[in-house]
């Protein structure tokens, strides 16, 4: 059941939460959503197709969702050329990792909790490919040379074991305009 939350109560960085009304549970969420159509539950699945092989094959980009132990949340870009994700198996992927800041906080997360979700974005596509499994971290693998692409070796690559992959509504892409240079803010 929903709650009113009382008009005095603050948050630590002095929000004025009077008259928030707070979700109080999953059957509140269904009433106020409604279920899900069948073929969006039947779109999960747990084996790469053809489509999500394209989707990964012409991908430059995704994000990188992990948590800590006790669940903070980290959400980090990867990226280089389209392809870069590598498909080691019919549910199961590696990504190089490339030089960066160095801080590895999913990397740290992945050694705490091993649940990871990424998801894939094409510039200009309007397709979203989440891809959620458990992580684990390799220092060398067979694999690794065919990762260089050109480059250095990697010197550490995340593999994922697929547990659940779903091929997104494009409809958030198309309200945020996001490929749409006109709506672009000015840098």
């Amino acid at each position: 059941m929903s709650q009113i939350i009382d008009a005095t109560t603050r948050q630590p960085d002095g929000v004025d939460t009077a008259g928030f009304v707070e979700l109080g549970s999953r059957e509140e969420l269904r009433e106020l959503l409604g279920e899900p159509h069948p073929i969006v539950i039947d779109k999960v699945h747990r084996h790469l197709d053809d489509t999500d092989r394209d989707i990964l094959a012409r991908s430059p980009f995704c994000l990188l969702a992990t948590s800590d132990r006790q669940g903070n949340c980290d959400v980090s870009p990867r990226g280089d050329g389209p392809g870069f994700t590598h498909v080691l198996g019919p549910s199961t992927l590696a990504i190089p990792d490339r030089p960066g800041n160095r801080r590895a906080d999913s990397f740290h997360n992945i050694l705490d909790n091993p649940h990871a979700g990424l998801l894939y974005l094409i510039p200009g596509g309007t397709r979203v490919l989440r891809v959620n499994g458990r992580a684990r971290l390799l220092t060398d693998a067979p694999f690794f040379d065919a990762m260089a692409d050109g480059g250095p070796r990697p010197l550490l690559a995340l593999v994922l074991d697929i547990d659940e992959i779903y091929l997104h509504c494009p409809a958030s892409l198309r309200r945020s305009g996001l490929w749409k240079p006109s709506s672009w803010p000015e840098s």
